[in-house]
């Protein structure tokens, strides 16, 4: 899958290669594209059309990293600088647009034009999310079915179709691709609240990238949404005057939501949605692959970067 990514992006221009080496450097967890080879494995079996969409979807979401540094003004991301950070927002941007572009070219090698007419409507999905997430910034009245609303359609929608794509191109039938698709966005659900969590509380050295950005822009999530719902009146001015200040203190805005419970509350909800997910994996035959998903899912809950 690496070699298929990196051979795609090849270009006759250097420039254009050293960038989409820097980017090399976001390769983390890899998930959707375990999540869509896994749920290949699950259903059948793997095949070529699959690897070539596990470097598809990775395509598409480095693109969306992309994009999101510009949007949040990160600095560092997998403890490198950001490709904003280093070249700026205008070589971020068409660099961004360039992946999106290899993405669709990519796909259309295949035969079959499901997964491109499948990742195109997911990628305006994810668009429409982070612009929902932009029209709502400071609003304080955010509820949490907006939220949940906001981050199924900018992260969940992607690890639903690599969990779709993996059953569909496996020869499963449509009962299997939509447990498969419902794991995917449970799990993409439970995703996006833990690293909304490590944003308030987890460590940029551990994390390995620039924490507090949400705070700053005055994006609500979970545990804020918590609070301004549930906590006194004189909680929820403290926290509304920690967000409306000129620098954000995450060390208070942490002490805030962890004695109100919202922390608490926002782990609460990722395991419920967590243990969804694994729920819909029933559906499959016993298999070292539907364990892997089992695991995978269950990491989420764990992790710090």
């Amino acid at each position: 899958m690496c070699r298929t990514f990196d051979d795609e992006l090849f270009s006759d221009l250097p420039m254009v290669n050293d960038l989409c080496s820097h980017i090399r450097q976001y390769r983390g967890k890899m998930l959707r594209p375990a999540l869509l080879l896994l749920c290949a494995r699950a259903s059948g079996r793997v095949t070529e059309e699959h690897r070539t969409l596990a470097a598809v979807v990775e395509l598409v979401h480095m693109a969306t990293l992309v994009h999101d540094d510009v949007l949040d003004e990160a600095e560092v991301r997998r403890r490198h600088p950001t490709v904003a950070h280093q070249a700026g927002n205008e070589a971020a941007v068409l660099l961004g647009d360039y992946l999106i572009s290899h993405a669709f070219h990519l796909c259309s090698s295949l035969d079959s034009q499901y997964a491109s007419r499948l990742i195109g409507q997911t990628t305006n999905t994810i668009c429409e999310g982070e612009l929902q997430q932009v029209h709502h910034r400071g609003n304080y009245g955010l509820t949490q079915e907006q939220y949940i609303e906001i981050i199924t359609r900018k992260t969940a929608s992607l690890t639903g179709v690599c969990c779709r794509l993996g059953a569909h191109f496996a020869g499963a039938g449509s009962e299997a691709a939509d447990l498969l698709e419902r794991y995917g966005l449970n799990v993409g659900i439970a995703f996006q609240i833990t690293d909304d969590v490590l944003d308030i509380a987890g460590s940029e050295e551990q994390a390995g990238k620039t924490l507090g950005r949400d705070l700053e822009k005055r994006k609500l999530t979970l545990p804020l949404i918590h609070c301004f719902a549930e906590a006194s009146l004189k909680t929820r001015q403290r926290l509304a005057a920690l967000l409306d200040a000129e620098r954000q203190d995450r060390a208070a805005m942490w002490e805030l939501l962890n004695e109100s419970g919202s922390m608490t509350f926002a782990r609460q909800t990722a395991r419920r949605y967590i243990e969804s997910a694994v729920s819909q994996l029933e559906v499959l035959p016993a298999s070292e692959a539907r364990d892997s998903l089992q695991r995978l899912a269950l990491m989420i809950l764990d992790r710090e970067q």
